[in-house]
């Protein structure tokens, strides 16, 4: 399998790969400082926004959502959205080339490198969480779990399985959602208020396949299988997604920058 379709961890991908939301955003801030935008002015209304970035609603609210997470807007009930405090930010604010690292999803990486995907749910459940899951997520045993099992397909491949497990207090609408074909991280970040994925703590680890694996992934005994445990908090620091992901051996590859810091 090429480069181009080999399936990459979240949270890994190189730092010019930003999900449509961000890019939208950093452009929409490149334009509020090129029409020197003051603390205060209106922003055009969200359909014309929508027209001129020449993207979903969804998209344009989670760039909106992003922004005021930073302090650069802020709405008004009823009255649409206007200028924070633009004028306290540095130039190299929310620019594709930020050095810091992005948590992305599956849709996001497969979006940005031309690659289409498929899902297809097993199982979507909402249940109580287990004492360990509320410890992982930092919320009540036995509180609301959404609790996702999926396969999901790269250019028509199967790449990973997917158990994603998250609570719903969160995201309300998750439990409403068609998750073979929408995007989780999507829907986090169209949620009231917005869930932005901000930090990853991230495992990897080889193992044997499971019976069942070999069933679904159609594969023999001997392929071995890289399982990739992954805590994601949102842009307050809080737990909102705990993951594990089943890869085939030969449809994954592990990059990662370490720098020593002594």
């Amino acid at each position: 399998m090429t480069d181009a379709k080999t399936a990459m961890p979240r949270g890994l991908f190189g730092d010019d790969v930003l999900p449509l939301y961000e890019r939208t955003a950093a452009r929409l801030l490149e334009d509020l400082r090129g029409a020197a935008a003051r603390t205060g002015d209106r922003l055009p209304s969200e359909r014309a926004l929508v027209e001129r970035y020449a993207v979903s609603r969804v998209t344009l609210r989670a760039a909106l959502a992003q922004l005021e997470a930073r302090g650069i807007v802020r709405p008004s009930s009823s009255r649409g959205w206007f200028v924070a405090e633009l004028g306290l930010l540095p130039e190299a604010t929310m620019t594709s080339g930020s050095a810091a690292p992005q948590v992305q999803g599956f849709a996001d990486y497969a979006q940005a490198n031309g690659l289409t995907t498929a899902g297809k749910v097993l199982s979507a459940t909402v249940r109580p969480a287990t004492v360990s899951e509320a410890e992982q997520l930092r919320i009540a045993p036995g509180a609301d779990l959404f609790d996702l099992h999926r396969l999901r397909f790269l250019d028509g491949l199967l790449v990973v399985l997917e158990h994603n497990r998250l609570p719903l207090a969160a995201c309300p609408a998750l439990a409403e959602t068609d998750f073979n074909t929408a995007s989780l991280y999507a829907t986090l970040r169209a949620a009231d208020p917005p869930q932005l994925p901000r930090v990853a703590d991230y495992s990897v680890e080889a193992r044997h396949p499971t019976p069942r694996e070999i069933e679904l992934f159609e594969i023999e005994e001997t392929m071995p299988m890289l399982v990739a445990t992954q805590l994601t908090s949102n842009q307050e620091s809080r737990p909102i997604e705990l993951t594990v992901q089943v890869y085939r051996g030969d449809r994954y590859r592990f990059r990662a920058s370490i720098t020593n810091q002594g």
